[in-house]
């Protein structure tokens, strides 16, 4: 790996609103918060308004609404001047159609068929529909009209705002728009046909987003040139690659980017199933970092309140039938499933057409892809999974058994086109089936329900935790790790007070069953979900909580959905919100919830924090979680950043104040500057990971680290420990030496130091020892 390497990253999110030169003008924050590396959200030019740059639409150029070129420039400057590093994040799987003249390589394509240059850029099976390129955009009551609504108009064809190209010499002899619209290389369809006969793959199910070959050394060229650029000229250090499991060969397509790139440090957001390893053998320095920030949510949690939880759960379904199984694993299933059979059906027909001669195709892939344990394989690697996959199909559906054996031979071989593309309809399966569904179904403890971590499993011991870290740093020492991102489905302080719950069980089936009475909805599980996370914002905007109820109940699909709203529960869900604000007695009862795991949340927080910042791989501080991150799922989490008010903060706790731990957050940003500052000032303090033994009484509340002189002391279910009356006799064993904390600025001498002392003032402790 050649360039600069980070020590740690700071997530921007560039827009229109918050472009390049707004970037630039927090660098000198980020330089003094600690922070070593600036890392950007995508910047090539993305649909006009979008906010998060995934749906690019011209790889030759930074967005202008952005900064453009020359505002990437000067953020370039700036960071150089600060010392900083960059790193920017990039989307090779897919690109923005929504505004087809908008993306010149779509437009062609349109315009020319398989005649046009850019016909193989694009996933496209042409054979489906008669040589046209199907785009579903016709609502209900133009499918029947003559001319479908359309219209010619300034050379192009029209649908309401949507424009489309014509193809040369289609509309010359005055034909009605509808005899025009036969003519073109695609073919206007009623909006539902998108799930089941699209002929163009997508990024998952959104068909605004079209995904592009880039396995073919043209296309990566191409769409790659500005971004090799920028790694040339300086004005990026290193690259985050966008959902590479969409890609024909991920691994192919990063060898070819690090000769490309000269081997610059590259990251991968890639979800890995709990104990599936990251492919070794791929050019890459690590993930995106949700492996780790499903371990450090998961040490928070109390385990013995894993069988309330159960026992809740269970109660919950039982009152709400219609919800269906309470088993994890069998939601999963169930859930990709009904992805396979509806959003993205058009995937699995266009892989059973590649297998023409077998018999009940479509039925056994689905299954396949239903029974598939992670998000995809690299073939020849990662067969057992198809196998472990087989086997469960069988198990669960025998009258496919014959259908399975005859696919397993060419899904089992890599150079297959069946074998390509059932790895690429994975991953998308497993995403909409868990992530944007079963996530929003199962509510026994939601913060668990987070992108890259799986809810079946429940809490791990402080030895488990030592054993991952240890792990981590023995073979991903440079990958990433994160609380929150721009996808997580809650930031990291509401995660950390609905972790707190789980120490008080029993209060929280007393608050909810208040909750259910005074504001019922008839869907328990649902209600959970929705209650927990409200608890675990508060306090937040009605109509941040009125956004998030509706997108988590349409995505949940249990008893509303996106493309068919049941207006009766939906108003009686906004009723429920609605009466978390107005009704005194339900207020009340949220009110009091809260205040009783508030504190706890506050300390699992800075736990939180501690063990990201100061664990092994490179720590990701996303955009305004230096303070409480009490977001929820996007666009909650895409919300503008008060810089001046952490710049404040900063200033006094740079003048000598040590805050208290409060709802200001300020101690949050104490714990996160000192910790970078730690990391970037003296690296050779985090060399290593060894957990410490912790005696006493209390042990299990502690978590303790050495990373190579840097020792790490977090505390874990605090309100446990505060029910036992504190630490008492419990002392961290450390090598015998004299250390400093970070965060406080107090000494410590010796080799057993006692827990009571080292965090006296907060929850945590990052002891640097000296000489």
């Amino acid at each position: 790996m050649s360039g600069r390497i980070p020590r740690s990253t700071y997530r921007l999110q560039i827009r229109r609103e918050f472009d390049l030169d707004a970037a630039a003008g927090v660098v000198d924050y980020l330089k003094a918060l600690g922070v070593d590396t600036v890392y950007l959200s995508p910047l090539l030019a993305s649909e006009p308004g979008s906010n998060h740059g995934y749906d690019v639409i011209d790889h030759s150029r930074v967005d202008p609404d952005r900064g453009g070129s020359e505002g990437l420039e000067r953020f370039a400057t700036a960071a150089r001047e600060a010392g900083l590093g960059v790193l920017a994040d990039i989307v090779p799987n897919h690109v923005g159609i929504a505004t087809p003249r908008l993306n010149p390589w779509w437009w062609d394509v349109l315009t020319h068929g398989r005649g046009s240059r850019h016909a193989e850029a694009f996933d496209i099976d042409w054979d489906a529909a008669s040589g046209r390129i199907r785009i579903p955009v016709l609502g209900d009551d133009d499918v029947e009209k003559p001319d479908l609504g359309l219209r010619i108009e300034d050379g192009e064809l029209r649908y309401y705002d949507n424009a489309f190209p014509l193809a040369p010499g289609t509309a010359d002899d005055g034909a009605s728009p509808g005899v025009v619209h036969a003519r073109q290389h695609y073919e206007l369809v009623h909006w539902r046909r998108g799930d089941s006969e699209l002929n163009y793959r997508r990024f998952f199910a959104v068909s605004t987003l079209a995904a592009v070959r880039v396995e073919d050394p043209r296309v990566f060229d191409e769409s790659h040139t500005e971004i090799l650029r920028w790694l040339r000229e300086g004005l990026v250090d290193g690259l985050r690659i966008d959902h590479p499991d969409g890609l024909t060969d991920p691994g192919g397509y990063l060898a070819r980017l690090a000769d490309a790139s000269d081997g610059a440090y590259v990251l991968v957001e890639k979800i890995l199933e709990p104990g599936e390893p990251l492919p070794a053998h791929w050019a890459t320095a690590g993930t995106t970092g949700y492996d780790a920030l499903g371990d450090i949510d998961r040490v928070l949690v109390d385990p013995a309140a894993r069988t309330a939880l159960d026992d809740l759960e269970a109660e919950l379904r039982a009152d709400s039938p219609q919800t269906g199984t309470a088993e994890w694993h069998r939601m999963i299933h169930d859930g990709k499933r009904a992805v396979a059979d509806g959003l993205l059906q058009a995937e699995v027909r266009r892989l059973a057409r590649l297998v023409p001669d077998i018999e009940g195709a479509e039925d056994a892939l689905a299954e396949l892809l239903a029974c598939f344990p992670v998000y995809r394989s690299y073939l020849p690697a990662g067969l057992d999974h198809l196998h472990e996959a087989a086997a469960a199909a069988k198990r669960g559906r025998r009258d496919l058994a014959r259908t399975i054996d005859r696919l397993l031979p060419l899904l089992a071989d890599p150079d297959h086109p069946a074998a390509i593309r059932f790895q690429q309809t994975s991953g998308a399966v497993m995403a909409k089936g868990v992530e944007d569904t079963a996530f929003y179904r199962y509510g026994r403890l939601a913060s668990l329900n987070e992108v890259g971590g799986d809810p079946a499993e429940f809490a791990i011991d402080v030895a488990e935790f030592h054993r991952r870290q240890a792990a981590r740093q023995a073979s991903w020492p440079l990958s990433m790790t994160t609380l929150s991102t721009h996808d997580t489905k809650r930031g990291e302080d509401t995660r950390a007070r609905i972790d707190a719950l789980a120490e008080v069980p029993e209060l929280w089936r007393s608050t909810l069953r208040t909750l259910r009475t005074l504001a019922p909805l008839g869907d328990g599980p649902f209600e959970s979900l929705l209650w927990a996370s409200l608890i675990g914002a508060w306090p937040l905007s009605r109509e941040r909580a009125h956004a998030y109820a509706e997108k988590a109940a349409r995505e949940a699909g249990t008893r509303t959905t996106w493309t068919a709203p049941d207006e009766a529960f939906e108003r009686s869900m906004h009723a429920l919100v609605d009466a978390a604000f107005d009704d005194e007695s339900v207020h009340r009862t949220l009110e009091e919830c809260v205040g009783f795991v508030q504190a706890a949340g506050w300390s699992n927080s800075l736990s939180a924090k501690l063990l990201q910042l100061a664990a092994p791989g490179v720590p990701d501080v996303y955009q305004g979680s230096e303070l409480w991150n009490r977001s929820l799922v996007d666009p909650d989490n895409r919300l503008p950043v008060d810089y001046a008010e952490r710049r404040a903060i900063l200033e006094r706790i740079d003048g000598g104040e040590l805050p208290d731990l409060d709802e200001t957050a300020a101690a949050k940003l104490l714990v996160t500057t000192r910790v970078l500052r730690a990391r970037r000032d003296r690296p050779e303090l985090f060399t290593r990971y060894a957990g410490l033994d912790v005696t006493g009484g209390a042990a299990e509340h502690a978590i303790a680290f050495d990373r190579g002189g840097a020792v790490a002391v977090a505390t874990r279910l605090p309100l446990g420990l505060e029910r036992r009356g504190g630490w008492a006799d419990a002392r961290v064993m450390v090598r015998p030496g004299h250390y400093v904390d970070a965060i406080t600025g107090v000494s410590f001498s010796g080799d057993a130091l006692a827990l009571a002392d080292v965090l006296g003032r907060y929850p945590v402790a990052l002891l640097l020892r000296e000489g």
